[in-house]
Order: C-alpha cells, then sequence, then structure tokens
C-alpha cells in the first residue's frame, strides 16, 4: 500500500494508544551461538532485513536491508540507518537508539523506515545487544515490515472509534428504575420518545405508568422478575400521537449487590419498528426469484394454499400450468448459462405481460415455471392460456444476436375437478406434464385419470421396491460378455433379479420407477455392489481368474454428487481391484439435470482405473464427436437396432457406422441383445468385435458364473 501515512498518523492522533496495545511486536531475531562473528554470506543468505555492527568491523547491512532501503554502498557510521527514519517518529527513536548504546539494554520500537520503492512503510525496528560473556558483535538492528497489519489496524480502530461515537448517541431509551418500579433516570432518547422535555423531566414516576395499558401487565411480569434478580423481556407497541405505531423491544436487567440483592434495574428500550419494516422488505426478497422476478417456489405454494381455500369457499375453478422448456439444458451448453438466464428473464416478462393481474406466475426453480389461474371458467379458457403462453416461446429470442431455439411443454390441471388439495393439484399437472415428455416433448396437455392409473402403476413399483429391500431379496446375476468371433467369454454384465413369493425369478422393469427415486435407487445399488464384491471376493479366494464386471447406475444416483467416493470406498472395503469393474450408465445420465455431476463422478473414476461404459447408444441425443468429451471407454450399441438390422437398412447402417466411427475415436464397441445366427454373421461383417445375448449365454446366477471362470 503506497498512501503516506503522515496525514493518517496526524488523524488519528487519539487511537494512537490504543493500536499500540492491540499490535503485538513480531518475535526477537536472535542470532545463532556462534564463536565468530557471522560472516557476510551467512547474513547475506537471510530474509530479514539486518544492519550489524561487530567488535573488530565497521557496520554491516546484508542484501536484504541493502534491497529493502535500497543501499548501494558500505554504511559510512552506526547511525547512518536513522536517516532512513520517518521526521515524526526519528527524535523519539534517537533518544531510544542513544540510550541502548550507553546502558547496551535492547529495545523494539514500531516507526515508518523508508523503503526504496514504496515509500515509508511500517515496521517493527529490534535493536539487540549481546549478552556481555558472548560480545560476537555490538549491535544488530533488524526490520520487518508490518506495513499491511498496521493499516489494517488503523482501519479498525477507526471504525471502532466511529462505533463508539455511534452508541454515545444511542437512540435507544435507557432507564435507571428502582426495585419497585420508580424511574431513577432516563436518558435523552427515552425523553424525546415519551415527549418529556429533558428540562422537565420529574424522576420517582411509576415506570408502569409510560407504558400503554394493554402491555401493562406483561411490563409488571417482566419488572417483577427483574426484582427477583432475573432478566426478562418483552415486546410491546406504543402510539405517540401524531405518529405511526411503534414496535418496542423491552429488556430488563437487574444490577445485583454483593450479597446479591436487587439494588436497581437497568431497562433499555428499543425502538424495533425499523427492523420490522426491514423483515417485511426481507420476507418480499425471500419470495422474489433473483433473477426473473417472479414469485419463487415458498411464495408461490402460499399463494396457491390461499387461492384454492378461497375457490373452495366460493365454490369456484382454479386452473394450473406447469410450464418446462425442452432442450434448456442444450441452450446452456451451446450458448452459455447466461444466454440460459436471457432466455428465463425474457420469459418471465413475457408472461407477466401477457397476463392479466388475476392471473399469477412463478419460476419454481431452474427451467419451470407455473400458472396459477383463479376464478377459471372452463377447461377451454384454461388451454387458451396455455395456448397464449406457449406462444411466448414462439416468438424469437435472440442472445448476442444469436437465435435461442427452444420448446415449451405445458401440463393443465383444474380443481376441483382434478384434484382438491394443492400438492395433489400439482401432482396432476406434473403427471400431464411427464405424460407429454414421454410421447414427445412440446405443445400442451390436459391432465386425465388414465394418467393417474399410470401414477398408480409408479406407486405399486415403488412399494415393491421398498419390500425387497427390506427383505433382502435382491440377487445379482451375471450375463456373460463375448468375442464374436470364437464366442470365448471376456467378462460379465451384472443385472438385477429377485425372486417373489412364488419363487419366479423376477426382472427390473416390475420396479422401473424406483430408479427415478434417489433412495431407492441408491438402496438397490447398495445391495448390488456388495452382493456382486462378496462374490468377486469369493471367486478370488477360491483360486478363479476373476473378469471385469459390468455394474449399472441410474442417472438419479448421480444427484447428491457423491457416487465416486462411495463406489471407490465400497470396493476398498471389499478388497476389490478397480481393473474389475466397469460402471455402465446410460446417455440419459449425460443429457439431463445434474450432468455435471456424473461428469466429474466419472472422471474420479476412470483416473481410479475403472472402465466406463455407455449402455443403449442410438437411442438417446448423444453424438460420437460428442463422447471424446466424455472419460467413455466402451459404447454398447442398443438391442433395438440388432432386432431392427436384418430387415430395416437404416438400422444396419447406424450399427456400421457406430462401429466405424467408435474405432476411429478409440472406443470398444459391444453389441446387445445378439439372439439369432443371422444376426452374429451381419455383426461379424461390420467388423464388430465383442457382444452379449441369448445366442451365446442366459443371464446366470453366480454358481453358474463361476464354472466359466477359469483357475489361475
Amino acid at each position: 500500500m503506497k498512501s503516506s501515512l503522515k496525514s493518517k498518523a496526524h488523524a488519528s492522533r487519539p487511537i494512537k494508544s490504543e493500536i499500540a496495545a492491540q499490535f503485538q511486536p513480531p518475535a526477537m531475531f536472535t542470532m545463532p551461538a556462534l564463536t565468530n562473528p557471522p560472516p557476510h554470506s551467512f547474513m547475506d543468505d537471510l530474509h530479514l532485513p539486518i544492519w550489524i555492527k561487530t567488535q573488530h568491523s565497521s557496520p554491516y547491512f546484508n542484501s536484504a536491508m541493502a534491497q529493502f532501503m535500497g543501499l548501494e554502498q558500505k554504511p559510512v557510521n552506526d547511525e547512518q540507518w536513522l536517516q532512513y527514519i520517518h521526521p515524526e517518529d526519528l527524535e523519539h527513536l534517537i533518544i531510544l537508539w542513544r540510550t541502548a548504546t550507553l546502558t547496551s539494554k535492547s529495545f523494539h520500537k514500531d516507526c515508518r523506515v523508508k523503503h526504496a520503492k514504496l515509500g515509508y512503510r511500517m515496521c517493527s525496528l529490534q535493536i539487540n545487544f549481546p549478552a556481555a560473556e558472548q560480545p560476537l558483535y555490538q549491535w544488530l538492528l533488524s526490520i520487518t515490515d508490518i506495513h499491511e497489519e498496521y493499516e489494517k489496524q488503523l482501519l479498525l480502530s477507526q471504525q471502532i472509534f466511529r462505533q463508539n461515537k455511534m452508541l454515545d448517541a444511542s437512540v435507544d431509551c435507557i432507564k435507571i428504575l428502582t426495585p419497585d418500579g420508580k424511574v431513577m433516570h432516563m436518558n435523552r432518547s427515552g425523553c424525546l420518545a415519551l415527549g418529556i422535555s429533558a428540562d422537565e423531566k420529574k424522576f420517582g414516576m411509576p415506570w408502569l405508568n409510560l407504558l400503554p395499558g394493554d402491555v401493562r401487565t406483561a411490563g409488571e411480569k417482566a419488572l417483577h422478575l427483574a426484582a427477583s434478580g432475573q432478566n426478562a423481556r418483552f415486546a410491546a407497541k406504543s402510539l405517540t400521537s401524531g405518529q405511526e405505531v411503534q414496535h418496542w423491544d423491552h429488556i430488563l436487567t437487574p444490577i445485583i449487590d454483593e450479597n446479591g440483592a436487587t439494588q436497581q434495574i437497568l431497562c433499555v428500550s428499543r425502538n424495533i419498528s425499523p427492523q420490522m419494516i426491514a423483515e417485511e422488505k426481507l420476507q418480499h426478497v425471500i419470495e422474489e426469484d433473483q433473477l426473473t422476478g417472479l414469485l419463487n417456489r415458498r411464495a408461490f405454494n402460499k399463494l396457491f394454499k390461499m387461492t384454492l381455500q378461497d375457490a373452495q369457499n366460493r365454490q369456484q375453478q382454479v386452473g394450473l400450468l406447469l410450464i418446462d422448456l425442452d432442450y434448456f439444458k442444450h441452450v446452456n451448453d451451446t450458448l452459455g448459462h447466461t444466454a440460459g438466464d436471457h432466455l428465463l428473464v425474457t420469459l418471465g416478462q413475457r408472461f407477466q405481460n401477457c397476463f392479466d393481474e388475476q392471473i399469477t406466475v412463478a419460476r419454481l426453480g431452474g427451467d419451470e415455471f407455473a400458472i396459477l389461474v383463479p376464478h377459471l371458467k372452463s377447461q377451454e379458457q384454461l388451454l387458451s392460456i396455455a395456448h397464449q403462453a406457449w406462444m411466448q416461446m414462439e416468438l424469437p429470442i435472440s442472445y448476442t444476436g444469436q437465435s435461442i431455439n427452444g420448446g415449451m411443454s405445458i401440463g393443465c390441471s383444474i380443481y376441483p375437478g382434478n384434484a382438491q388439495n394443492a400438492s395433489n393439484l400439482l401432482k396432476c399437472a406434473d403427471i400431464a406434464l411427464n405424460d407429454l415428455k414421454s410421447s414427445g416433448r412440446g405443445g400442451i396437455r390436459m391432465f386425465t385419470q388414465s394418467m393417474f392409473e399410470a401414477l398408480k402403476v409408479t406407486t405399486k413399483q415403488l412399494t415393491l421396491a421398498r419390500s425387497i429391500l427390506k427383505l433382502d431379496s435382491i440377487e445379482p446375476y451375471y450375463q456373460p460378455k463375448v468375442l464374436l468371433q470364437d464366442g470365448r467369454v471376456i467378462g460379465f454384465e451384472a443385472l438385477l433379479r429377485w425372486h417373489d413369493q412364488e419363487g419366479q425369478l423376477q426382472l427390473p422393469c416390475n420396479i422401473f420407477a424406483a430408479f427415478h427415486d434417489y433412495e431407492l435407487a441408491s438402496g438397490i445399488s447398495d445391495t448390488m455392489h456388495r452382493k456382486i464384491f462378496k462374490d468377486i471376493r469369493q471367486w478370488m479366494a477360491d483360486g478363479m481368474e476373476v473378469m471385469p464386471i459390468s455394474i449399472n447406475a441410474a442417472p438419479v444416483e448421480f444427484l447428491r454428487d457423491d457416487y465416486a467416493e462411495k463406489l471407490l470406498k465400497r470396493m476398498h472395503a471389499y478388497g476389490i481391484p478397480h481393473h474389475l469393474i466397469e460402471v455402465e450408465i446410460t446417455e440419459q445420465s449425460l443429457s439431463e439435470h445434474g450432468a455435471d455431476y456424473v461428469i466429474r463422478a466419472l472422471n474420479l473414476l476412470k483416473a481410479a482405473g475403472i472402465q466406463i461404459s455407455l449402455d443403449d447408444f442410438g437411442t438417446g441425443h448423444s453424438s460420437l464427436t460428442r463422447l471424446r468429451d466424455y472419460p467413455i471407454d466402451c459404447i454398447k450399441i442398443d438391442k433395438n437396432f440388432v432386432e431392427r438390422m436384418t430387415n430395416d437398412q437404416s438400422a444396419l447402417a447406424i450399427v456400421k457406422t457406430i462401429s466405424q466411427l467408435g474405432s476411429s475415436i478409440a472406443l470398444d464397441i459391444l453389441v446387445e441383445g445378439i439372439e439369432t445366427t443371422e444376426q452374429l454373421e451381419i455383426l461379424k461383417s461390420c467388423n464388430c468385435l465383442k457382444g452379449q445375448g441369448f445366442y451365446f449365454y442366459m443371464p446366470m446366477n453366480h454358481s453358474d458364473a463361476e464354472q466359466l471362470l477359469p483357475r489361475l
């Protein structure tokens, strides 16, 4: 910091003693024990600026001191260093110095020293004189630059000084009361609050009489507690003629003598009206989406419930639109997050401008909006409003000269026809929205009861998933992976299976909904990992040559951003070598919310030596060129292409393209779902090398899989 300290020193004289009290000098520089005076080379190796006078030579300064002060020639006398001291600090320092030279007593002094480039710097000077029995040198001066710390302390002290001045002008009403509640003293703020002139104040008045009548009971209780030696506090309102209602916070603190008896009571009354106003403003900030200025989810839910309650009382309908922007992540990925924010802000403004004030628009988070329509007359009216909202995305939107292309999906529901409360009505709109997305994004869809049937299926699947977890019924089955040329087994994919109450083997499709629920998906994954790793450990102990095993990961498992850490910890606990595990993800994992978490986890796993495979490739939106950006080792061609390629030339072309381009960017290709000789021969002709399917092996339990493992 190059600012001069001279003006600051004059301005801060009243608080210099306070600074000195707060400032702790650095530890004293101590020369190491030597039998001879230290050589110049030793001193030059020290980073601390030093000026030394030995018994048998002229004064000497080291390289650090020369650099600090800008010195080029040897010192000519013992006091030459004093010319680099600030004039305002010099007089006192000279007295200390000359006294010390006479008494040979070391001393410490904080003062300003002229730096070669930075002007005067506040430094800590330490003058050392040796012990009489070891006179290795006459004196030694060391300098420590404490300028930055000094400036901070100076600023802090100035702040404290200003705060103290503010406290002296406190707006709190302070009163001293007797134990029986009479006013002994009142400050200026207290007199002003009560409309009493400072010249006319008459003490001895009952304090309770100064309170509004409706709070005197609370005041009397607080006074009784304080008189008995306990702290007390209560809130009250007051209304002075010509003013608005004021809110006060009263704190009564007993002043106790040495015998524990209350001699006086300190009463501090604070006007908290500004705080109440600030809380109201804060409430407004809390309920507003900072990006778009619309209501946020919290405020919307509050208004939603109130609107439905009013509609119930008036026997009216309420419409709800749940809006999701299609491919919003693609906008962020291609144009940047600022472009995505611009899109959200633009749509928020358009929504506000195209609807009347009775219709409420909120941003629930991310790219999700909600529109609440009170006093709804019909379903047609709601669909018309939904179409009006949908059209806002159809109007051109550009950012920095580039058009933002996207779409909008809207799910609709109506109270009381679809649901009787806010949570269920929101769920109905969400069901309609998801139904629309599952059949192709973009458009408007009203909730119907048939969609609710799908929800029942989901609920049934979730219940079943919880049951098999509780009963620990999960059993991993292993489907071999082979070389297509000779059918030799090169690895396995671990698949989820369990037996129902009748002993029938069940497939994961029966609990599909569970893989969209974090807790259930994680619980299933944990159980699968535990049992797979237990099988691997047993095979290793039995002397088997264990081949790499693939484990599947649902997209939702990555949402807490700790998937990789948990998997690696679990593998370590079972002693599983990293090269024996391959993690399979789907394209959905790389395209949905939380993809950043997925990529971070994959990078961590890849660095640990775990292979990464992309399952069902070709069914999503990934491209081979983008795969180079992901830590992927293998892509699996979806069985849907294998089923169609014998009769569908486009499917066959896709298989050929994936195989050729995949190998060109150094990715393994594995084909799923091989079931016939014809399919196998076609895949061989496409230069596909690896695969799996019922043509080779059905998924098998650990005992059968063990039969395929060679012994070491």
